[in-house]
C-alpha cells in the first residue's frame, strides 16, 4: 500500500498544535507504517513538494503576507487540507490585535515593550507585511477539514489522520472534541 503523504506548516502559532502532534507518543509510530511526513516546520524541508501530498495541515492564523502565501502553497498542493488547532480554525489568540491598529501593535511590540531598550519597528522587503487583522486560514482559502482546540488533543490529532489514512473524511463528535 502506498503511503500518504503529509505536510505541515505554522503560520502565526505557537508550536503548541505541533507539539499536541508529537503527544500521539508511540502511535506515531504505527501512523509512521501509512505515512509519510513530506515537509514540516521541524525539519530541514520546510514546504509541501511541487509534486504535492495527499494531506496538508496548517496550523495557525494567517497575519501576514508570507503567511498567506504560505496557505496558498499548501492549498495548492495538497489534496485535503487540514486547518488544526483553534487559531486556524477560528483566528484565536491572534486576533486580540483585531482590535488595533496595525501601527499601534507594531509599535507596542517593536518599541514600547517593557524588555525593549532602542527598538523600532523592523523594515525590510524581506519581511512580510502585517495584515490589518489576523485570520483563519479559511478566510484565504479552502478548508476540507476542520480540527479545533488549544491545542487539539493527541487523540483528536490521531482521529482526524487515522480517518485520513482509512480513506475517510473525519467527522469529529463526541470525546474526539473533548476540551480539558
Amino acid at each position: 500500500m502506498k503511503k500518504i503523504k503529509i505536510a505541515t506548516d505554522w503560520l502565526e502559532a505557537c508550536a503548541g498544535c505541533h507539539m499536541s502532534l508529537l503527544d500521539i507518543d508511540e502511535r506515531l509510530v504505527e501512523l509512521l507504517k501509512h505515512v509519510e511526513f513530506s515537509s514540516s516546520p521541524i525539519t530541514d524541508l520546510k514546504h509541501p513538494p511541487s509534486d504535492g501530498v495527499d494531506v496538508g495541515i496548517l496550523t495557525g492564523a494567517i497575519g501576514n503576507s508570507h503567511q498567506v502565501e504560505a496557505a496558498r502553497l499548501m492549498r495548492e498542493r495538497a489534496k485535503t487540507l487540514v486547518a488544526m488547532g483553534d487559531c486556524a480554525v477560528f483566528g484565536g489568540i491572534c486576533t486580540m490585535r483585531n482590535f488595533f491598529d496595525t501601527k499601534e501593535v507594531l509599535r507596542r511590540g517593536y518599541v514600547e515593550s517593557e524588555s525593549t531598550v532602542d527598538g523600532k519597528v523592523p523594515e525590510s522587503e524581506d519581511l512580510g507585511k502585517l495584515l490589518d487583522k489576523a485570520l483563519p486560514v479559511n478566510q484565504v482559502v479552502e478548508v476540507d477539514v476542520y480540527l479545533p482546540g488549544c491545542p487539539p488533543s493527541a487523540d483528536a490529532i490521531y482521529f482526524v489522520l487515522s480517518e485520513l489514512v482509512a480513506g475517510r473524511r473525519p467527522v469529529l463528535a463526541g470525546e474526539v472534541l473533548k476540551y480539558d
